[in-house]
């Protein structure tokens, strides 16, 4: 499923629009990942423990909206934000939120072709 940051795709027109889908992602940190991250806030650079969990839950997060978007059978997602957030400044929760517009969009001749094509194959299957 294709989604994008913006409020459109070239070429493409929104048939309808199916509605805001969105997800949150919480996970917690460790201790030996914070104690690596006070070690790199000393010295420098990236922590990348850190970055590694927040790409998995950014991952999540987008697999559950798609998820949400295909069951309201959306071709798309436009609009799409992610939100970072600490959850409490002891308890080392954090979260990955993301959200946008889920939409169904016009297809080009090829497209409908492919679909006829695949509809047909279909049926061969049942015959």
């Amino acid at each position: 499923m294709l989604c994008v940051t913006i409020n459109s795709i070239d070429g493409k027109v929104v048939l309808s629009y199916r509605g805001v889908v969105a997800a949150e992602v919480v996970f917690g940190a460790n201790f030996v990942r914070d104690f690596a991250a006070s070690v790199t806030d000393v010295v420098g650079g990236r922590s990348s423990s850190y970055e590694k969990e927040f790409e998995g839950a950014r991952k999540t997060a987008v697999d559950l909206v798609v998820k949400k978007a295909e069951a309201l059978q959306a071709d798309a997602i436009l609009a799409m934000r992610f939100v970072y957030q600490v959850l409490g400044e002891r308890n080392g929760m954090m979260m990955v939120a993301a959200s946008g517009t889920a939409v169904q969009l016009t297809k080009t001749d090829e497209e409908k072709a492919k679909d006829e094509e695949h509809a047909l194959e279909d049926t061969a299957l049942y015959l």
